[in-house]
C-alpha cells in the first residue's frame, strides 16, 4: 500500500509497558467516517498489527503464540499524521522528499521495533509509541506470517483469509463497494468472535 505526504475486556490483553515487537500485518481498511473536533470527517485508514514475541497467549486455539496488538492510522504522511510520526521514530530518521511522494508500507512488514503500550480510560490497551530497536538488540524470529492487504491491488485470496472483523470493516468502505459494484462480491457474516483488540 502506498501512502502519501463501552469496554469489553474479556480477551487477553498485554499489560502496559514497553515491548519488543515485529510488524506482521498492514491492512488497508478503506475510507471510513469518524468525528474530529465535533465535525464528521472521512479518512482512508490502514491498520498495523505487531506480534510481541516475549508475551504469549495463554488460552484458546492461539495458546503459546505471541500476543498481538494493532493500531489504526489515517493513511497519510502529512506533517501532523500519526502514521508519519510513528514511522519516523521507528526508522530513526525523517522521510526524504522522494519517500514522501510515495512510501510503500510493505517495507515495514517483518521489521522489529519497540512498542510502548498504555491503558485507556476504558481499560483497553493502545500503542502510544513506536521506536527503533536499541543498538545491539536483536529480535527473535517472526512467528506469525506477514500479511499485506491493499484495496488498490485487491487480492481475493488474502481477503478471504482475513478475520471476519477485518472483512466486515473493509466491506463497509466505498473502495470495497466500488469493487462489488463492478461485479466482485464476497459474503461476510461476522459474529465478532475473532476480534483481536488493539
Amino acid at each position: 500500500m502506498i501512502v502519501k505526504g463501552s469496554s469489553n475486556t474479556d480477551y487477553q490483553q498485554v499489560e502496559p509497558g514497553t515491548y519488543l515487537a515485529r510488524c506482521i500485518k498492514v491492512i488497508d481498511i478503506g475510507t471510513h467516517e469518524s468525528e474530529f473536533q465535533g465535525k464528521p470527517v472521512s479518512r482512508r485508514q490502514v491498520v498495523l498489527e505487531w506480534e510481541l514475541p516475549t508475551e504469549e497467549v495463554t488460552q484458546g486455539e492461539a495458546a503459546g503464540r505471541p500476543l498481538t496488538i494493532r493500531k489504526f492510522y489515517t493513511a497519510s504522511l502529512g506533517d501532523k499524521a500519526n502514521l508519519r510520526h510513528d514511522l519516523v521514530t521507528w526508522r530513526g530518521r525523517d522521510f526524504t522528499p522522494e519517500e514522501l511522494a510515495g512510501f510503500d508500507l510493505e517495507n515495514i512488514l517483518g521489521v522489529p521495533c519497540m512498542l510502548t503500550v498504555t491503558e485507556t480510560e476504558t481499560g483497553r490497551r493502545k500503542v502510544s509509541g513506536v521506536a527503533k530497536l536499541p543498538k545491539g538488540m536483536e529480535a527473535p524470529a517472526q512467528i506469525n506470517p506477514s500479511i499485506l492487504f491493499d484495496l488498490d491491488d485487491f487480492d481475493s485470496g488474502i481477503f478471504a483469509d482475513l478475520s471476519d472483523w477485518f472483512k466486515e470493516t473493509i466491506s463497509q468502505s466505498p473502495e470495497y463497494q466500488a469493487l462489488s459494484d463492478g461485479g466482485f462480491s464476497y459474503p461476510c457474516s461476522p459474529d465478532g468472535s475473532d476480534v483481536i483488540p488493539f
